[in-house]
Parts: structure tokens; sequence; C-alpha cells
């Protein structure tokens, strides 16, 4: 039996892949035969989305991943700023392992730029924010910044163009060339930008 917690990890990986678009309307019924449980488990995941953000609910109308407005855009952005600014603001080291995890990542980010599935591109060029607080042992920051990035996934549907997702990479390759280098001031001074 699958479980609500199941359904809502789901549900925001398919959101980062983009797979789900802003305003997708979200069935209980169509989501308990696809995971083959109750309507109940289904409405529960949808709830806990709902608390964080993730999709909203419309009386008569429904269960909707949410479209966030250009404030809404905003506010995540600083949000995921501030977070990941407090993490690198701390660090004193990044250990060998971590920073071969993070240049993997890279890799794939890389290798999804140069492919056609903009899903893959899009869950990679998120999930590097993820990555980052996991590598740096923070797992409850890294499940903030997963629900995060999630939103801000939607954003970058909305407004995002290609280009601008190859510059994120590029980004994302600089802040660790500079944690591999051990200069965290300016890690974070990129990352701020």
């Amino acid at each position: 039996m699958t479980t609500a917690t199941e359904i809502s990890n789901r549900i925001i990986e398919a959101v980062m892949a983009q797979k789900l678009a802003p305003g997708s309307r979200l069935g209980e019924q169509q989501l308990a035969m696809l995971f083959d449980c109750s309507r109940t488990i289904v409405r529960e995941a949808l709830t806990r989305l709902a608390t964080r953000g993730i999709v909203t609910v419309s009386a008569r109308r429904g269960w909707y991943v949410i479209e966030p407005s250009e404030d809404e855009a905003r506010e995540a952005f600083e949000a995921r700023r501030v977070i990941e600014l407090g993490l690198l603001h701390q660090l004193k080291v990044v250990d060998k392992a971590a920073l071969r995890q993070l240049k993997s990542h890279l890799q794939r980010e890389k290798a999804a730029l140069a492919g056609t599935d903009v899903g893959m591109r899009s869950f990679l060029l998120g999930d590097f924010h993820v990555c980052l607080a996991e590598c740096l042992g923070n797992s409850l920051l890294a499940d903030t910044l997963r629900d995060f990035t999630a939103r801000t996934t939607l954003i970058a549907m909305l407004y995002q163009s290609s280009h601008d997702a190859a510059q994120s990479c590029a980004d994302h390759v600089r802040i660790v060339e500079a944690l591999e280098a051990g200069d965290i001031a300016r890690a974070e001074a990129l990352m701020s930008e």
C-alpha cells in the first residue's frame, strides 16, 4: 500500500521534473488509481503538499499545483537564498566525498543541458541546491530546500528561458570550484549573486 509520504514525494519529483505544470489539476480519484490506494491517503498527501505550499485546493473545484505570482517567485528565491547563504556561512571546510558528489551532480546537469529533456534539466538545476545542503550535512535544511526548489521549478517553468538554465549551471560550477579551492567567502558571494 502506498503511503501519503510516498505520494507527496512523487508529486514533488514530478513538479521538479516539469511533468506537472503550474495550475495542473490533481484529481483524487485518478491519483488513488495511479498509486493503488484510497482517496483518503491521496487527500492526506495533497493536504501535506498544500501545507508546504506546493498545491492549493479550491472549494468544489479540487486540488491544483500552485501558479506562483512574480511576488511569490521573489519570496521563494529569497527564502532559498537565505538558507543557502546560512549553510555556506557556517561552513569551515568541504570534505572530498561531498565535492565528488557535487561534481557528479554538475556532470548530470551539463548532460541534461546538452540533451532535449527539459524536465530532467529543470529537476537537476533545482536539485543542485538540495544536493548542496545534503553534502554539507544538513538533512533538515535539505528537506526545506526541496520544497522551495519545487516552488522555484514551477517559477522557472513560467519565467525561465533555456539561456537562463545554462547560466544557472555555469553558476553552480563556479560555486563548486570555490568550495573546492576552500574559498568559502567566494562561494558565499557567488551564491548571493
